[in-house]
């Protein structure tokens, strides 16, 4: 065991796995798509949703795919996204991230996406990564910082959301404003060749926007981040609402605005 905790801030509420089943790997994962060759192994660190994972499960085919996540429900709901999309060269597995139970240099690529933020040991989840990445391989994280997000109209409540996101966050061990620092946090992990790239997803087309409004006035209200905010005593449950209101009229101007910074990093080495 590695004796490290990784609290997920979002929690795993249908409207959080609705929002991540948005995500694909040209919008997601773009900087990592010149390194999924057929015939490659893949190590897809935190799947998720399991649609970034099955869309790099079918770019390196015949190779195989080992979708690795912390909770078996949500590895549940990749093996449905796997079977649905007929593939058949993918792997499944609870793993922690602190202390993979690969074998050294076991993969051709490993991926994380959306994952070093919530960890309170980011460094040593990338050596773990760095350990069980072939020498020649390619380890690819790529994280939002919150703190660059941007929207308009300016609506009050999302100001609110975002400060509260933050504290919540980081009262998990998390750091939200992880994609700024995840060259940083490669190299102290002893990779000696890091690119770094930036990336952003925008939300403006209106079935896009509905989502991501919808989902995030959910998740205010009744995911784990609403539970641990009102524990923490950062929000009431009216607080919550009023920003979940908040969210939906964002959504109801018609110019309506919203872009997510992310970081990216190829690391070898």
């Amino acid at each position: 065991m590695s004796g490290q905790q990784a609290v997920y801030t979002h929690g795993y509420h249908d409207a959080v796995m609705r929002s991540h089943s948005w995500r694909t790997a040209e919008n997601s994962a773009a900087y990592l798509l010149g390194e999924l060759t057929p015939g490659r192994t893949v190590l897809d660190v935190g799947c998720g949703a399991g649609t970034i994972t099955a869309d790099l499960a079918a770019l390196v085919a015949p190779g195989r795919l080992t979708a690795a996540d912390v909770s078996e429900d949500v590895l549940a709901k990749t093996r449905t996204q796997v079977a649905e999309r007929g593939l058949d060269n993918v792997d499944f597995a609870v793993a922690d991230v602190h202390a993979l139970r690969f074998a050294d240099a076991s993969f051709d690529v490993v991926h994380a996406h959306q994952v070093l933020q919530h960890l309170a040991d980011p460094v040593l989840a990338l050596r773990e990564m760095r350990r069980v990445c072939r020498p020649d391989g390619v380890v690819g994280v790529r994280d939002g910082d919150y703190a660059s997000m941007t929207w308009y109209p300016q609506v009050p409540e999302l100001d609110e959301w975002l400060d509260l996101y933050r504290q919540v966050a980081r009262r998990n061990s998390g750091e939200p404003d992880a994609g700024r620092r995840l060259r940083s946090w490669a190299l102290a992990a002893g990779f000696t060749d890091v690119t770094s790239t930036a990336a952003a997803w925008c939300y403006s087309a209106p079935e896009d926007r509905t989502l991501w409004s919808e989902t995030w006035a959910e998740r205010v209200t009744d995911s784990a981040l609403a539970r641990r905010a009102v524990e923490y005593g950062l929000a009431t449950p009216a607080d919550l609402r009023r920003i979940a209101d908040g969210w939906r009229a964002w959504n109801a101007a018609p110019d309506a605005w919203f872009a997510v910074l992310h970081g990216e990093v190829l690391a070898r080495g």
